[in-house]
């Protein structure tokens, strides 16, 4: 019977490529496109071919944008003396939906693509503090202390996102990394 589902399965497969997707979620999806709504299916790939054909990295942070600058940079109603470094620009679309801040960004992505010169470029703009709002790891530590070195020369504030404890979760459940830096790190009550 697999044989007769050749363009089932390989549907299912590719599905299973994505984040989150796993055999049977898949299946399900794919179940549900072919057989139960056709129509969303075919406006779901064509979302998917509109989307990469109009889509790219702003030149500028790095972000998301149908145009060469995303809306983020083009606004001038930002506060163009912050800058937010974040890991990828899904970390931007997370900030942005809940309004979190007003600045400006760049994307990392990795250390191997990271432009330090076009970065450098950025803060020497008029930029009075750059934020790292990295994932806490001991590689990003590394990436931080990496740009603050290049960054040195240009007397630029520091800072980087809190970290520690979350609400609600005990400390037995806590990665040590993070227990050590809500110690390092904790406020006055």
């Amino acid at each position: 019977m697999k044989h007769s589902l050749e363009k089932f399965n390989r549907l299912v497969e590719a599905l299973e490529t994505l984040p989150t997707i796993g055999s049977k979620s898949a299946t399900r999806l794919a179940y549900h496109m072919v057989m139960q709504d056709n129509f969303a299916a075919i406006k779901i790939a064509h979302a998917i071919e509109n989307a990469l054909g109009s889509l790219k990295k702003c030149i500028s942070c790095g972000g998301m944008s149908e145009d060469e600058l995303c809306a983020i940079c083009c606004d001038e109603g930002r506060n163009q003396k912050l800058l937010c470094i974040v890991e990828s620009a899904k970390d931007i679309l997370t900030m942005e939906e809940h309004a979190l801040f007003d600045g400006r960004y760049f994307v990392l992505d990795t250390l191997e693509k990271l432009d330090i010169s076009h970065l450098h470029n950025m803060v020497q703009s008029g930029i009075e503090e750059v934020i790292f709002a990295l994932t806490p790891s001991i590689a990003n530590d590394a990436v931080i202390l990496y740009i603050e070195d290049k960054l040195d020369n240009l007397h630029v504030n520091f800072s980087r996102i809190a970290q520690g404890v979350p609400t609600g979760v005990s400390l037995e459940n806590i990665d040590m990394l993070s227990l050590s830096r809500a110690l390092k790190d904790r406020v006055k009550v």
